[in-house]
């Protein structure tokens, strides 16, 4: 009996055009210098969000960190976030 290939077909190319469009445009994504001084900063937040305010500013800080285990593999996620919102009226 033929196996019929004309749906998979259509599925490998469309997820094929989908890995092509994701590689290029991390391909396109210039590399820069890693700055040791926000590396450091950027290790000092603590896990959690927090948020402080000042007569002008908010700052937003926030930090997950979680080890995923899958069978004998594991990944270590640490997404840490620094944010500032100023509003100044302009004359």
């Amino acid at each position: 009996m033929a196996l019929p290939l004309a749906p998979i077909s259509g599925v490998a190319l469309r997820y094929g055009a989908v890995a092509l469009a994701t590689y290029a445009a991390a391909r396109s994504i210039p590399k820069l210098r890693r700055d040791q001084s926000v590396e450091d900063s950027l290790d000092t937040v603590e896990e959690g969000v927090e948020m402080r305010r000042d007569p002008e500013q908010v700052n937003a800080t926030g930090r997950y960190r979680r080890v995923l285990r899958v069978g004998r593999r594991a990944v270590e996620i640490d997404a840490t976030a620094l944010a500032r919102v100023r509003i100044r009226s302009v004359e």
